[in-house]
């Protein structure tokens, strides 16, 4: 692991990988706290800030142009702020899990799925964990991707009795 390609980043790109790390970290501590709880309040106001700040930064990196200066990463920032906007509202109005379910999706499609790209070869993240192999990369976002379906798929009971060979 080498630090290098972080530092000669520009500040944008500094600043982006910082807020996402912070969401990524902060995101399951404020999932699994009791609501209503203080520090589920703090951490999930942070956890909202620094994903706003994420997908803020992430309108003016250009490193990937396929319409004119933008990508798809950048339509992806725009319904990431929106869902944040309407996960504050659904629990304002107390529509609690309408608050859960926005917020557990902007988790896993804001954060889970972008970040496994991060790890493809080429990438800034990529060179910061597997500097010597870049290919290493690519078979950790596989990996992760096949453990996040499986996970994702599993998320219900039926799911796992069909497994287990009961009906």
């Amino acid at each position: 692991m080498t630090l290098a390609p972080f530092f000669d980043a520009p500040l944008i790109v500094q600043l982006h990988i910082v807020a996402a790390l912070l969401a990524l970290g902060l995101g399951p501590v404020a999932m699994l706290r009791r609501r209503r709880d203080l520090v589920h309040r703090v951490v999930g106001r942070v956890w909202v800030a620094a994903m706003a700040a994420t997908a803020l930064s992430s309108l003016f990196i250009y490193t990937i142009r396929l319409i004119g200066p933008f990508s798809p990463i950048h339509a992806l920032s725009i319904a990431t702020l929106v869902g944040l906007w309407a996960g504050v509202a659904h629990v304002r109005a107390g529509r609690v899990a309408d608050h859960r379910s926005t917020m557990l999706s902007l988790y896993v499609f804001g954060m889970g799925i972008p970040g496994l790209f991060t790890l493809l070869p080429g990438r800034i993240m990529n060179a910061i964990l597997f500097p010597a192999g870049p290919m290493a990369g690519f078979v950790a976002t596989a990996a992760a991707a096949c453990l996040l379906a499986l996970v994702w798929g599993m998320r219900r009971p039926d799911h796992i009795r069909m497994l287990m060979g009961r009906t």
